[in-house]
C-alpha cells in the first residue's frame, strides 16, 4: 500500500454538518475504507486547513477517485499528495542515475 497525505478544509457547509454531528468525522473515516483505503492517522489543524489525514491506498487512481468522491459532496476540499517514506526516498537517491 502507499501512503498518501490528505489536507481538508471545511466549506461553511462542512462546518455546520461538523459542528451539529461531530461524529461525522469517524463516518467519513470509515467510508473512506469503501474506497479500499485506510486511514493511519489523523489531526485536526488550526491554520488554512482544518484536517490532514494519512491514508494508505493501493495506488494514485483510488486515492485520486476518494479525492473526487469526497469533494463532490460540497462540504469539503482536498489537497491529497504521496508521500514516500524516508529510508525508501534515501535508497532510491543513492541509486545510479539511469536505474
Amino acid at each position: 500500500m502507499a501512503t498518501f497525505i490528505m489536507l481538508t478544509k471545511l466549506t461553511s457547509d462542512g462546518g455546520k454538518t461538523l459542528a451539529a454531528n461531530p461524529s461525522r468525522v469517524d463516518e467519513v473515516n470509515a467510508e473512506i475504507g469503501e474506497f479500499g483505503c485506510q486511514v493511519v492517522a489523523q489531526y485536526a489543524l488550526l491554520g488554512p486547513y482544518d484536517f490532514l489525514t494519512v491514508i494508505e491506498a493501493p495506488d494514485n487512481a483510488t486515492v485520486a477517485r476518494l479525492s473526487v468522491n469526497l469533494g463532490s459532496r460540497g462540504t469539503l476540499t482536498t489537497m491529497t499528495m504521496p508521500a514516500i517514506p524516508r529510508a525508501d526516498f534515501i535508497a532510491k537517491l543513492r541509486e545510479p542515475v539511469g536505474e
